[in-house]
């Protein structure tokens, strides 16, 4: 495991191991109503830390609204206008994104990192492909992985010139193979922690695939903290996917779900079944195997180590508990009562 510098935001501390999920608010960020509604749908669905646009001095107007309505961590992101930063944390802003090679001249970067430093608040630095500056392009013939760890490490010693070192980093591309080696040369440059993203990794087939690729790849290395999987549509579905990245590494709380492709040898309506069956257990946060299987093949054999499942006959299914048989089920019933069984683990 890589050795993390470790920061504090609100309750949380980054570098303790845990992977923390971000998602940002989509609504209008002079919609303050909307803004807190989805926030609060975020919380909800389990996001860990919320971002949230603050393109102008009316924005800022959301900071105590969303505070107000949520318990977890709020991130102002904020481009070139260092007022917004001194603004956001005048009213009680978690966490700050923010360049400060973009916001002028050194006196506004005393200020932000000052206005930090006196609140505790954490900076994230977030360096993407588009962002990289001109003279870094240039070096390196593009947004490299190079390139992307020299921006971003050119915005941290900036800080620290005025003794800010509560800082997180992100170097985003929307190349995944980018994306991965410029997080592991990151990781090796220095130890602050880092918020892993594919960015504009497109509409949820897409982006899922390629944030599942990026993300995981770097989570199953031992690199990253916080995570962001990006998506074009509701960020809800933003805090399920990165769930399910960390279920299918094994790092977080929750069932782990398997089930069957399917084949000719399938007598049940197995698509639906395992559909349901997915659905109803989203929110479980027992650590429980479950398994959804087509037929005996594939059933308390190859599924044996799951800690209740069902294996599919013809019109019914055998229910099995560690590989255990327990009793014949008709398949109207199936979903029933295996929900039963798992509410009794």
């Amino acid at each position: 495991m890589r050795n993390v510098k470790q920061v504090k935001l609100k309750d949380l501390t980054f570098g303790n191991g845990h992977i923390y999920i971000q998602s940002m608010l989509n609504t209008r960020s002079d919609d303050i109503e909307g803004s807190v509604r989805q926030a609060v749908e975020l919380e909800k669905a389990g996001c860990e830390i919320i971002r949230a646009a603050i393109p102008d001095k009316e924005a800022v107007a959301l900071i105590p609204a969303i505070k107000s309505a949520v318990n977890i961590p709020l991130v102002a992101d904020i481009h070139f206008d260092y007022r917004l930063a001194l603004m956001a944390a005048e009213a009680g802003i978690d966490k700050i994104r923010i360049n400060p090679g973009n916001i002028g001249d050194m006196d506004r970067v005393k200020a932000v990192a000052d206005a930090c430093a006196n609140r505790g608040i954490p900076i994230r630095i977030g360096v993407n492909s588009g962002s990289v500056e001109k003279e870094v392009l240039a070096k390196y013939g593009g947004p490299t992985p190079e390139a992307l760890v020299e921006s971003a490490m050119g915005h941290v010693k900036l800080l620290n010139r005025y003794d800010f070192d509560n800082i997180v980093i992100s170097i985003k591309s929307s190349n995944v193979q980018n994306m991965i080696a410029a997080y592991r040369k990151m990781s090796e440059t220095a130890d602050y922690p880092l918020h892993l993203g594919v960015t504009e990794a497109g509409t949820e087939r897409m982006g899922i695939i390629k944030s599942s690729i990026g993300i995981g790849s770097l989570l199953a290395d031992g690199i990253g903290d916080t995570i962001r999987v990006s998506l074009t549509g509701d960020p809800v579905r933003e805090v399920y996917a990165a769930r399910d990245i960390l279920k299918g590494l094994g790092m977080t709380d929750g069932v782990e779900f398997v089930s069957c492709p399917t084949c000719g040898r399938t007598r049940i309506d197995l698509i639906r079944v395992a559909g349901e069956v997915e659905e109803a257990l989203a929110n479980v946060k027992k650590n429980i195997k479950v398994a959804v299987m087509g037929c005996v093949v594939n059933g308390p054999g190859e599924a044996k180590e799951a800690d209740i499942g069902i294996a599919g006959g013809d019109g019914c299914a055998v229910m099995f508990k560690k590989g255990e048989i327990l009793r014949k089920i008709p398949e109207s019933d199936i979903v029933s009562e295996l929900l039963k069984e798992i509410e009794k683990l």
